[in-house]
């Protein structure tokens, strides 16, 4: 019988690579509680139309990479290709946007059928957060300045912020027709891919990587030289808190977005140590998209990161990212002594509730055991036979140090280990 493959695009997250995965969430989640988000959990699935109106129907996601079927029921379903269109519905179920403000975080698995490829899966995971009922650039500031402090506790140094602004629904129709008429002056340079997009969302033309293009998309009209006046405000007062605390940005006019629910601010975090994959973290104001969804007219902002591409960084940039060893490694040699060490395990384990014990199972020589301890990298193995059990005593081996082994009762365990702790944190 064939031995069943993985599908294409999806991986498995082997134990050698889940610490670094810990490492990377425990310390995003970290910063995001400090800041007041608190996490919220939507469906995998949600209804196809969901993403069609928020997304948009005539984006690649929508009409090339979502996994979409019908239930059994005849409903179109899709699996969540990004987070924030089921935020914004959770919200607007549950009443969260209300006469209230709210800030969210998310993580979990997105689904795209793309082209597999470094930094690109068709399972990825993202870390997001979203903020609803703030209509300042002070929210605005403090996702990007959240960002930047995610990047120094994780210890990454080459990331680069870009901005721009996209203004007001009413300012980019103006816009788009400016541009619209630029880019027919050159439809003789392009290619199909660049006409669809000329017909269905010319801005995205902007950030093409057609490198024939280029010179095009150089001198085309700029966005900025029709934004609102409300837009161009909120994007200098936004400058200013960003120029306050520190934080180094570029103003790229050529940043657009992929999604059509963007308005206003749009930033990206950006690295050279990926390759073509350059984008970590991505995100804007989407100040229309709970209207759209059917509620109240609602600012809203958010911003998502692509955990794959950060784990990449985290290794280029050299993050050292050694996984926790165990405190100790309890050896039971003998049936006698197999179901002492159970119970002494229970005990130690009830008395220090933090402790990283693990229990050698499966029997094996004292030898063997004793080199299965070494391997887990614990600091000590407490090694049980019929000795030591006739003495209710365990005999405590240092497997880091040259320190000599010594017995200990089982009644005063706990506080050794205490005190090991103490003096070796």
């Amino acid at each position: 019988m064939s031995r069943i493959q993985p599908i294409r695009g999806m991986n498995d997250i082997l134990p050698e690579e889940s610490h670094v995965w810990q490492y990377v969430e425990d310390a995003i989640r970290g910063v995001l509680e400090n800041h007041g988000y608190r996490e919220i959990r939507v469906p995998v699935v949600e209804s196809t139309d969901l993403f069609a109106r928020s997304i948009g129907a005539a984006t690649d996601i929508v009409s090339k990479e979502m996994y979409t079927f019908e239930d059994r029921n005849g409903a179109s379903l899709s699996l969540r290709p990004e987070a924030t269109a089921g935020c914004v519905r959770a919200a607007l179920t549950h009443g969260l946007t209300y006469n209230q403000t709210q800030r969210l975080w998310y993580a979990g698995p997105m689904f795209r059928h793309e082209r597999p490829q470094k930094g690109r899966y068709r399972q990825f995971y993202q870390i997001g957060a979203e903020a609803y009922g703030f209509e300042g650039p002070d929210i605005d500031a403090e996702l990007i300045a959240m960002s930047a402090r995610m990047w120094a506790r994780l210890g990454i140094r080459h990331a680069r912020l870009q901005l721009n602004s996209l203004g007001t629904t009413e300012a980019r129709a103006a816009y788009r027709d400016v541009l619209v008429e630029y880019f027919n002056d050159h439809r003789g340079k392009l290619d199909a891919e660049a006409l669809k997009r000329l017909e269905l969302n010319p801005l995205r033309l902007l950030d093409s990587k057609d490198p024939e293009l280029a010179p095009v998309i150089a001198v085309a009209p700029g966005l900025h030289d029709y934004l609102d006046a409300e837009s161009r405000d909120h994007f200098a007062r936004l400058r200013e808190l960003l120029d306050d605390v520190g934080i180094g940005y570029e103003v790229n006019p050529r940043l657009v977005r992929g999604l059509d629910y963007y308005s206003r601010t749009v930033f990206e975090w950006v690295t050279d140590r990926l390759g073509a994959q350059d984008a970590i973290c991505s995100g804007g104001r989407y100040d229309a998209l709970v209207e759209q969804l059917g509620g109240r007219p609602t600012p809203a902002i958010g911003w998502a990161l692509g955990v794959e591409r950060l784990i990449a960084l985290l290794a280029e940039e050299g993050v050292d990212v050694t996984p926790r060893a165990p405190e100790a490694y309890l050896v039971r040699v003998g049936e006698k002594a197999e179901r002492a060490g159970f119970r002494l395990s229970a005990q130690l384990r009830d008395a220090l509730p933090d402790i990283d014990l693990v229990l050698h199972c499966g029997g094996g020589s004292f030898k063997s055991q004793l080199k299965k301890a070494d391997r887990s990298g614990a600091r000590f193995a407490l090694i049980l036979g019929d000795d030591e059990v006739a003495n209710e005593s365990a005999t405590l081996k240092p497997l880091r140090t040259d320190e000599p082994q010594r017995p200990i009762p089982w009644s005063a365990l706990a506080d050794e280990l205490k005190t090991l702790r103490r003096h070796n944190p």
